[in-house]
């Protein structure tokens, strides 16, 4: 707790260390609208709020926690962008602010800006990538559809091209990937592939330049994606999350530096 009395005042314990090499700053206070957004997260982390809920109205609300019209009326706006909330306007029962089920594409936004600021090193990537790609894979090899093999090995087709982009080939790579995540059924899997993986868009764009070589690196980035698919298409589970497993590693050790260390 910060003592606030006597402020500017030297008190008789000053004459000790004081760390007078220590950069201080203002302790920061929680804008009314955090306030208000920390309000509403409790009420949906204890079960209060569910899916399809409506928040009281907003003048209720702000009498309710004692704060501005204006808090909460920011509070709003923040968790509408975040796809927490959506308002409908008009009169009458469909009318209001409701709790929503988060989109996919919301929370893919977030974890990837999460992954592309965050400056982890080149090798947490990589060992994150691995699991759960790996799993993915696995999971694929069980539960797989017609449809989504059929996308796996539209994808194919597309890197498979000689006359391929390497802009387009990295997409079909990462949409690769990501549908194998999608085709094991775990729609959180698919979602982390597909935030790091599209974090990794501008580096790995930047790496494939670099190569001196691309069609020998395509040539094994084909075939290994081939192996994988197989490996899903047959059911063969633990050697298609190997194989997953094997190709990053591959990859991170086959391309130039990512600048993610």
């Amino acid at each position: 707790m910060v003592d606030t009395t006597n402020e500017g005042e030297v008190g008789p314990q000053e004459s000790r260390s004081t760390g007078a090499g220590a950069a201080w700053a203002p302790v920061a206070r929680s804008s009314t609208y955090e306030l208000v957004i920390d309000a509403i997260e409790d009420q949906i982390m204890t079960g209060a709020l569910a899916v399809g809920d409506a928040l009281p109205p907003e003048r209720e609300l702000a009498a309710r926690l004692r704060v501005s019209r204006a808090g909460v009326r920011e509070a709003i706006r923040v968790l509408q962008a975040y796809g927490v909330l959506r308002s409908e306007v008009g009169s009458g029962r469909g009318a209001g602010t409701f709790v929503a089920a988060m989109p996919s594409a919301a929370l893919e936004r977030f974890l990837r800006l999460h992954v592309a600021l965050s400056n982890f090193g080149r090798h947490e990537v990589i060992e994150t990538r691995v699991l759960l790609e790996q799993a993915s894979a696995s999971l694929a090899a069980e539960r797989a559809d017609p449809d989504a093999l059929a996308e796996l090995e539209r994808l194919l087709v597309v890197m498979d091209d000689p006359d391929v982009s390497r802009e387009d080939f990295n997409d079909a790579d990462t949409a690769f990937h990501v549908a194998i995540a999608r085709a094991g059924g775990n729609a959180l899997f698919s979602d982390m592939t597909g935030a790091i993986r599209n974090s990794l868009r501008a580096p790995i764009m930047e790496s494939f330049t670099k190569v001196a070589d691309w069609q020998t690196i395509t040539t094994t980035l084909r075939a290994q994606h081939h192996g994988i698919f197989r490996a899903i298409c047959e059911g063969r589970a633990e050697e298609a999350g190997e194989l997953t497993a094997a190709h990053i590693r591959h990859a991170a050790a086959a391309l130039p530096e990512l600048g993610t260390e």
